[in-house]
């Protein structure tokens, strides 16, 4: 497709402060009471051919999540498409009274390990009923309905002692909100595994040795 553009692209474009790029798709947080975020919703539904590029649009008590991302056999990611549905949905927002919290906003990615991904991915799609990405379909599965969080096969170059594979999750987070986020873990009881790729991801881990990345798009056009 002609009309991609890079997290960094999309940041540096006027009229998107309320959103943060955060994984694959562009994100806004809208605090809001259920009733208040409900009407915000149906406004976003009524912008003209939104069916043709339809946002995610999450509704809670305490606020509304929008996420875009396009989605096409060979891409997925950003496009000039969702800039301009930025655009308005926060003009939307502004009509309506709201304002973004951009610190609000983050996702979620699961990340299992093995000397073999291929041998693992048919499992994990039959559990989740998950999808392969369509541009990617050899290392992510992704929920055909927008809910759960994506899962990125990652192959082990050393293999555990007994053969086995792990799993360990990534949180995407605004860059400027990453280094408080490592700073809260290690307070916590984390401990750094390794930073040397920071800051696209820092790598954590739990006083039991689970481990967590905190990653931003910084540095990943």
């Amino acid at each position: 497709m002609d009309d991609q553009i890079s997290a960094n692209e999309f940041h540096q474009t006027a009229g998107l402060e309320d959103w943060r790029v955060v994984s694959d798709g562009a994100n806004a947080y809208f605090p809001a009471s259920f009733a208040a975020g409900s009407r915000f919703m149906k406004a976003i539904g009524e912008l003209p051919d939104i069916d043709a590029h339809p946002p995610d649009v999450d509704v809670r008590a305490e606020g509304v999540t929008v996420r875009l991302l396009t989605v096409e056999d060979d891409y997925y990611g950003m496009s000039r498409r969702d800039v301009e549905l930025a655009r308005k949905i926060s003009a939307v927002a502004r009509e309506q009274g709201l304002a973004a919290e951009p610190s609000k906003v983050q996702s979620f990615l699961v990340i299992p390990g093995a000397p073999n991904t291929a041998e693992v991915m048919p499992f994990w799609r039959a559990v989740l009923g998950y999808e392969p990405r369509n541009d990617t379909p050899d290392e992510d599965l992704v929920d055909p309905r927008s809910r759960g969080p994506s899962f990125w096969f990652e192959p082990m170059h050393e293999p555990r002692a007994d053969g086995g594979g792990a799993i360990h999750v990534c949180v995407w987070v605004p860059y400027e909100q990453a280094e408080a986020r490592v700073t809260a873990a290690l307070a916590a009881g984390g401990h750094m595994v390794r930073d040397q790729y920071a800051p696209a991801w820092w790598t954590l881990a739990d006083a039991a040795g689970n481990e967590a990345d905190i990653a931003t798009t910084q540095t990943r056009d």
